[in-house]
């Protein structure tokens, strides 16, 4: 019998207790089933960097948070896998608004699992930022 996904809203708590920097950037897990998940990093001005976009590290640490949703939706909430690596690339500044993140599970597998997250400025199609992420599990306590 598997347990049931928890909510966005669940979700979101265990995410922001998890990593308080979530909370305190007020990151917002808008869609999370399946493995995949859609988190929102609301406009703060303290996440800009010289040109007037959101800046690298913020962008980075969007990615993160939204993997370990992805990751949340299919452990019904008791994830405490750790990212091993991470390959980002900026592909054009996301600017100074809102930004959008779509993660989802590429491969999970027993010691490893295998992700991509797409980031845009929100009310943009263009694709900002493609991360690839790894993570190594490590089974709930």
């Amino acid at each position: 019998m598997s347990l049931p996904e928890p909510s966005p809203a669940e979700i979101q708590a265990i995410m922001r207790r998890g990593v308080p920097l979530a909370a305190e950037w007020e990151v917002e897990v808008l869609a999370a089933a399946s493995g995949t998940a859609l988190v929102r990093l609301p406009f703060r001005p303290l996440l800009l960097r010289p040109g007037n976009t959101v800046s690298g590290p913020a962008l980075m640490g969007l990615a993160d948070v939204a993997m370990w949703a992805a990751l949340l939706s299919v452990s019904s909430g008791r994830d405490e896998s750790v990212t091993s690596s991470m390959t980002v690339n900026f592909l054009r500044p996301a600017g100074a608004g809102p930004v959008l993140a779509e993660a989802r599970i590429v491969k999970r597998g027993k010691r490893m699992v295998f992700g991509e997250i797409l980031i845009r400025a929100e009310g943009s199609e263009e694709l900002a930022t493609h991360v690839t992420t790894s993570w190594a599990v490590i089974a709930p306590s």
